[in-house]
């Protein structure tokens, strides 16, 4: 899906948008290929309020490539200025947060997430065969969105099934989006929310 028919399928959901009071930023947490961004950017459209997604925010925060800081510096310091982002991110209110994929392995982002008040944790649910399916085909329409961490599947997939459980333990509401496009997604997380 373009993102251009991303824009026209948003205008279709406006009229649901009636967040209730209390939510001041929703977060989506899932795997990579679960559809965090594109579903962001379709609740945020339709709610009138802000997208923003974590490893962008970082990386407008350093000046560097999510790839940059791990080759450079490594895991544990990308761990560090991603919680630090973090925090920045959920001080803002009228937003919808989509999480790096291992942002809830750390203990401080996993505090973080659950002390903020007003924060509706949502999971976005698939499996790992339709996740790191997805991830091919977006890398082979667009090969700069390859993901090294998928070269080798058996380790993406160990990835997968330690993260799970964080997820879930995490989440307010979980989604199911193995067999729903973005649009559809969307428009379930906006049924939670009137």
């Amino acid at each position: 899906m373009t993102g251009n028919t991303l824009h026209a399928e948003a205008d279709g959901l406006s009229a649901l948008a009636a967040p209730p009071a209390h939510v001041q930023r929703v977060v989506l947490m899932g795997y990579m290929g679960a559809g965090k961004t594109s579903v962001g950017r379709l609740l945020a459209e339709a709610l009138g309020w802000t997208f923003l997604d974590l490893d962008a925010h970082v990386e407008v925060r350093t000046g560097a490539s999510v790839p940059e800081l791990f080759a450079r510096h490594g895991e544990a310091h990308f761990r560090r200025l991603e919680s630090t982002a973090l925090a920045n991110a959920l001080a803002q209110n009228a937003t919808v947060l989509a999480l790096g994929g291992g942002a809830p392995e750390t203990l401080t982002n996993r505090l973080l997430l659950e002390q903020t008040p007003g924060t509706l944790l949502i999971y976005l649910e698939a499996s790992f065969p339709t996740l790191y399916d997805r991830c091919m085909l977006q890398s082979f329409a667009a090969p700069e969105l390859l993901r090294p961490v998928l070269s080798n599947a058996a380790e993406a997939e160990t990835r997968f099934h330690a993260r799970v459980p964080l997820y879930r333990r995490l989440a307010r509401h979980t989604i199911p989006t193995g067999e729903q496009d973005p649009v559809e997604t969307a428009r379930a997380i906006l049924k939670l929310l009137t």
